[in-house]
Order: structure tokens, then sequence, then C-alpha cells
């Protein structure tokens, strides 16, 4: 999720955790499980620093070892520890596990977007990303933000929203769930369109009743479409290019940060005088007939890598970004 829902999370659980009568009847307790839940639910997003080493550095890690289960336990050992020294009278076991659980949701949120996560490391490498609930939910975060308001302006107690709140919760992301499976495994009669071996993917949006198609085909194309109020319609095709250059790419720093994070990635070769551009492309991201989460190269006629860059950005930003001397 975006780090402002991680936060109004974060405040939820604070609240939620007056439930709690060791926490509730300390007095500082409710202030000292709040700064844990709070911190608890920012921790994992740490790595959000290795954007000042580089965007390719950032790309590949982000999401990956911070929300690994060793390290969901590290960072509720070590907000638990620092807030043991400042209220030393709080019990730290219950202290303690309502900062485990705001890092456990922040971690298991993370996986029902399309982004994902690498929560089982050190199980495994695998990316996990569920394509349930968009980064951004309006419905989530508003609840969330209504709760607080309520319990901020004292107009109820929070013994008695949160527990509603995230029961409301649970029921919203099971629905999610179903709707997703249902939808996703009715695509295939949809398409007037399919092939054998074509496989079909559903990717959350805003909107509780739009959600993105993907159809991946055995010859290397993607089919990008939206499905609503039970209508699929295609909006575009992509083709991805086999060219030596496409292989050559493969080599690029920013290339395999890129190829390590998508599950949908389509590369496209243009040729120039001077040499080429290898553009990556995730399909996942389509925004105004553009795809603007890529992985970049030029190279020369040899192959050989001038200038590269992975990252976000809109086509016209792009090329201003890869100018260079061709000549």
């Amino acid at each position: 999720m975006d780090s402002g829902t991680h936060l109004v999370f974060g405040l939820g659980l604070g609240g939620l955790a007056l439930t709690d009568p060791v926490i509730a009847s300390h007095p500082y307790g409710p202030i000292a499980v709040l700064i844990g839940t709070v911190l608890g639910s920012q921790a994992p997003d740490i790595d959000t620093l290795l954007r000042f080493k580089s965007n390719a550095d950032y790309i590949k890690n982000h999401r990956g070892l911070s929300h690994s289960i060793p390290a969901v336990l590290g960072w509720a050992v070590l907000i638990t520890l620092a807030l043991a020294v400042v209220f030393p009278d709080v019990s730290w076991l219950h202290l303690g596990a309502w900062v485990l659980l705001a890092v456990v949701v922040h971690v298991v949120t993370d996986l029902f977007n399309s982004y994902g996560t690498q929560a089982a490391r050190p199980v495994s490498k695998r990316w996990i990303a569920w394509n349930i609930i968009h980064i951004f939910d309006p419905f989530i975060f508003l609840s969330h933000l209504a709760a607080i308001v309520l319990w901020a302006t004292g107009w109820a107690e929070p013994r008695a929203i949160f527990p509603v709140l995230y029961g409301i919760l649970a029921v919203y992301y099971g629905w999610r769930t179903w709707v997703h499976h249902r939808i996703e495994s009715k695509l295939q009669g949809k398409d007037e369109q399919h092939r054998p071996g074509d496989r079909y993917f559903l990717l959350p949006t805003l909107s509780l009743h739009r959600w993105n198609v993907i159809r991946e085909s055995k010859d290397c194309k993607f089919g990008i479409g939206e499905y609503e109020n039970g209508k699929l319609i295609w909006l575009e095709t992509t083709s991805c290019a086999q060219h030596p250059a496409i292989e050559a790419s493969k080599t690029n720093k920013d290339v395999q940060s890129f190829l390590a994070l998508t599950p949908f990635p389509c590369g496209q070769v243009t040729s120039h005088s001077w040499g080429y551009e290898v553009r990556w492309l995730d399909i996942r991201y389509r925004h105004r007939r553009q795809y603007p989460f890529v992985a970049v190269v030029m190279m020369d006629r040899n192959y050989e890598a001038l200038q590269s860059y992975v990252g976000w950005l809109s086509d016209d930003r792009l090329q201003k970004r890869l100018r260079m001397n061709t000549y």
C-alpha cells in the first residue's frame, strides 16, 4: 500500500490496542503503543532510502529483504526495545505484540496489490503479488480516516470504533478476493480473441467495479484491456521484440533490476543511426496510453551500453533524461 494508507493503519491499530486492558490501564500505555504501531506500520519501507543510492538498487530491493520473515521479527524487536527504554513500566510483552501486529499488517496488505513483496524470504525470493487491492484503496483509507476522526473528536470510544472497523475491512478483503477469483476464472470465456495457451491476469484499479486485464500469449504478445460491469474490452496489443539488442541489454544493471521485479516484461527495440534504443516495459502499469515504469538502454552498433535508466517517467521526461550526443 502507499505510505498514507500504512500510516492510517498504524494509527488505527494504536486505537485497536486500547482493547487490551494491560495497555489501556497504564498511564503511558496508549501513547507507547500508538508510537509503536505507527513506527511498525512504516518500518518495512525504510528501504525507500535506497533511492539516494540509485534507482536500480531501490527497484531491485524495495519490498524485498525489508519485508522478509526475519525482517518482520527484527523490526518488532528493535522498535519494542527502543520503546521499552522510553517507557520502562509498560509491559514489553503486550507492547511488542502490538508492534509485531503492525509490521505484519504492513507486509500482508502489500501482498494484496500488484507490486507485491518478497515476504517469503529466506524460504523463497519469489515476488508475491495477489493483484486484489489497488496500492491506494479509497475505501480502506477513508474508512480509517473516519474512524480516526471519531476517536480524535471523542464522538465514540476507540474500543468500540476499531473492532468494528477491522471487522468491516476483513469482510472487504474477503469480498475483493472472491470477486477477483470469480472474474479471473471467467475471462477466457469472455474473450472472443482467445487462442490456446493464452493466460489471463486481473489487476485492480481505483474503481471497485473496473479491473485491468492482461492477456499473455505464447508469441510474445500482450493484450491489455479492461473488465467492467461484465464486459471485457481490449484496448491494445503490445508486441515484444526478439532481437540481439534485447539479449545484450539483459546484462545491464538497470535492466536486471527491472526484470527481477516485473512478471510482465516486454522488450522493444528502436534502431538509430548511432545504434539501438532498447526499452523494457512493465505491462502492469499502463497510464494514458503509456507505460511509465520502464528500463531503457541506449547502445551502439556493437551492443555496448552508452546510457541507461530504470524507473517511473512519462515518455517526454524519459527522452529529456536520456538526451545525449549521438553523433
